[in-house]
């Protein structure tokens, strides 16, 4: 439910709003935008009547949502959601998602070394990637698999990106890492296997900093934008979904990568929506068309695995570009992002 104050509405009438809701045991999401204020109710609606809270001095309007997203919905917030990673006081320039801004993710799979990430982010970074990212901890399907360098990677990760000017991303896996993840990442990601971990959503979703939130493997675009309201439903309203493909009988691509998932969630949501053909593919070689594709579907930006020598990398070697191979997708990428009025 959505109560839409009146433009004159005071700050004393807000408030008793506010107390209202919560004496009737749910809980408010107030939203204050330039022409208006409105106050998400999250709660179950069936439970509620809209009558009662109309006549409450100050109240506008009283909107039903059926829709069991409230604070992710189109409905709540009209106009795009935008969101910056980066901190100013860190020196790094701060990237933009959203209203006509492209992020651009780009690095390996796996933080390997210095050497190899500092050799990476120089040639990323000079194509054109705004957003670093490299996985510290690994969630594997083999336990005898890499499985990551931990804070150590953590703290390469920070290093590089100062080095080159890029806020850095990377993955979460359990509540007990948000803490030291928080100190080095300028955001979070929450990759498919955890997408419906909730005590890992509420975790982050405690923090302001800024969430990737990736599709899981079976998961319904429902069941995505569910996931992102327990972020948001904690405080934190900095929330960047991922399309990274779904499981299907085929077998030719990794994944199945379902592009009508863009303009789905954009029609449902407010949230910036950003699309992964590396694990959503699995092959270089379909990666440059499906990245142009999801540019033209409307998505946000991309997310892309790069390696300067994919046959020695730890983690996903087979699904990385060459790095020149990256600076010649983002010429064509450029050239869409003219096209449809964004730029990165």
């Amino acid at each position: 439910m959505i109560i839409v104050l009146r433009p004159e509405s005071t700050e004393a009438q807000i408030q008793h709003i506010l107390e209202r809701i919560a004496e009737l045991g749910f809980k408010p999401h107030i939203s204050r935008g330039e022409l208006r204020t409105i106050i998400g109710v999250i709660g179950d609606e069936s439970k509620l009547r809209a009558e009662p809270l109309q006549a409450i001095p100050g109240v506008e309007q009283v909107l039903q949502i059926l829709k069991p997203y409230k604070l992710a919905s189109r409905e709540m917030r009209r106009e795009d959601t935008t969101v910056e990673v980066g901190d100013p006081a860190t020196g790094v320039k701060p990237v933009r998602i959203g209203g006509g801004s492209l992020l651009m993710i780009a690095g390996p799979c796996a933080i390997e070394s210095a050497e190899v990430l500092e050799t990476i982010a120089g040639q990323v970074k000079a194509a054109g990637a705004n957003l670093l990212r490299g996985g510290a901890f690994k969630p594997r399907t083999s336990p005898y698999a890499f499985q990551g360098l931990g804070e150590k990677g953590l703290q390469i990760l920070r290093e590089v990106g100062h080095k080159h000017g890029m806020p850095v991303v990377t993955e979460v896996m359990d509540p007990r890492q948000v803490d030291v993840v928080h100190r080095y990442a300028d955001m979070f990601q929450i990759g498919a296997r955890n997408m419906q971990n909730f005590d890992l959503l509420k975790e982050v979703g405690m923090t302001r900093k800024p969430v990737l939130l990736k599709r899981g493997m079976s998961a319904t675009v429902k069941d995505l934008l569910m996931s992102a309201e327990y972020i948001l439903s904690e405080g934190n309203p900095n929330v960047v979904l991922c399309e990274r493909g779904i499981k299907s009988f085929e077998d030719s691509t990794r994944n199945m990568l379902d592009l009508s998932a863009v303009p789905n969630v954009k029609g449902l949501s407010h949230l910036p929506i950003i699309v992964d053909p590396s694990h959503a593919t699995g092959r270089p070689d379909l990666i440059p068309s499906m990245a142009c594709a999801a540019l033209a579907a409307g998505a946000d930006g991309v997310h892309i695995e790069v390696h300067s020598c994919p046959e020695k990398a730890l983690s996903d070697g087979p699904q990385a570009l060459l790095p020149s191979q990256y600076s010649a997708l983002l010429k064509q990428l450029r050239r869409i992002a003219d096209l449809m009025g964004k730029t990165f």
